[in-house]
């Protein structure tokens, strides 16, 4: 009514109201009566704005890749970005901003993450830019920030996100097979490596039992060597002993042999003792008859015995004797007497 009008924005909006060209309020959130005639009002969005983005790039092996992410960013600097841009609300009409850069300036951050994509992925091969969403991520973000572009335009970059780095779908089954192959190939180097590994550990172990073999072979020829020591040492007191006891047995051999030598000479001195005594016996007998020699022994002697030496001294003097008449009687008496005499000599021996 008479274009008076009642505003009342967010506290997400800034605002600047000129009246006849001239700036006469600014700030987030105004609520205010103006007659619209002669006023202007720019509203800035100062909260953050999410923009989506997907595009395609070349890489410098001249393979094309898409890029997939989000760019967060908001206006810092209400006033500069008024000035660049317009923001100004249509107030006659229905509503919304006279212009379209509002909806433009989305694009125009799009565009300068797109040149920023391009001038970094100039100097990658498709393998470096699928993998170097980090890096070039950070790049990218960081370029940004110090865009005097950006600044100008009073907006400040908060977030950048890359979600993917692809390439189309020709390439990706291409990459997809050599990857499947080189996932295959090192599969089968693993089995090798794993055979290569056990044939190796199996050398370890046979090398570790010769090992043990060798030493315990070594600590036996030890125990030989000490047994043979031992042995050695044994033999060497016995061949000492043994000596010892020839030495011992020589020395009693020789002492044996004294002994023997002074038998000996005892003896000799008995039996020249006893021949001396013959001697001096026989010398008794010297110049004495045989026959009263033969009558000393037959002293005492027994009656048989005396008849013997009778028939000996008949038997020498035959040529001299004529008759000789031996009656049985006096051989049965001369026979019973020996046999008695034999009788009580067995009786006597055996008591």
């Amino acid at each position: 009514m008479f274009g008076i009008r009642y505003f009342r924005f967010q506290p997400s909006e800034y605002v600047l109201r000129y009246k006849k060209g001239n700036l006469v309020a600014e700030g987030a959130g105004l609520v205010f009566f103006c007659y619209a005639p002669n006023t202007a009002i720019a509203v800035l969005p100062i909260s953050s704005i999410d923009v989506p983005f997907i595009f395609e790039e070349m890489t410098v092996d001249f393979q094309s890749v898409t890029l997939q992410g989000q760019l967060v960013f908001r206006v810092v600097n209400p006033k500069e970005t008024a000035s660049m841009l317009d923001y100004t609300l249509n107030l006659r009409g229905k509503g919304g901003y006279f212009a379209e850069d509002p909806k433009k300036l989305p694009q125009r951050m799009i565009n300068s993450v797109k040149v920023l994509a391009k001038k970094q992925l100039a100097s990658m091969t498709l393998y470096e830019a699928m993998r170097a969403g980090e890096s070039l991520t950070a790049s990218i973000f960081e370029e940004l920030r110090e865009s005097e572009e950006i600044a100008r335009l009073g907006l400040e970059v908060m977030k950048l996100s890359l979600l993917d780095v692809l390439a189309n779908k020709e390439t990706t089954r291409a990459l997809e097979a050599q990857a499947r192959e080189q996932i295959l190939k090192t599969a089968d180097d693993a089995v090798y490596e794993r055979r290569n590994a056990s044939i190796e550990q199996e050398r370890k172990i046979k090398e570790n039992e010769y090992n043990t073999e060798i030493i315990v072979e070594q600590k036996k020829r030890q125990v030989r060597e000490a047994q043979l020591e031992a042995q050695q040492a044994v033999q060497q007191k016995q061949n000492l002993l043994k000596e010892e006891q020839m030495l011992f047995e020589v020395k009693l051999e020789e002492e044996r042999k004294g002994l023997v030598a002074l038998e000996a000479d005892n003896a000799r001195v008995e039996a020249d003792t006893r021949a001396y005594e013959l001697k001096t016996a026989m010398q008794v007998f010297e110049g004495m008859d045989a026959a009263v020699i033969q009558s000393l022994a037959s002293v005492g002697m027994q009656p048989g015995k005396l008849m013997a030496l009778a028939f000996q001294g008949i038997a020498e003097n035959v040529e001299k004797i004529g008759q000789l008449n031996i009656t049985p009687d006096l051989l049965r008496e001369i026979m019973g007497k020996d046999s008695n005499e034999k009788t009580d000599g067995k009786q006597t021996r055996s008591r």
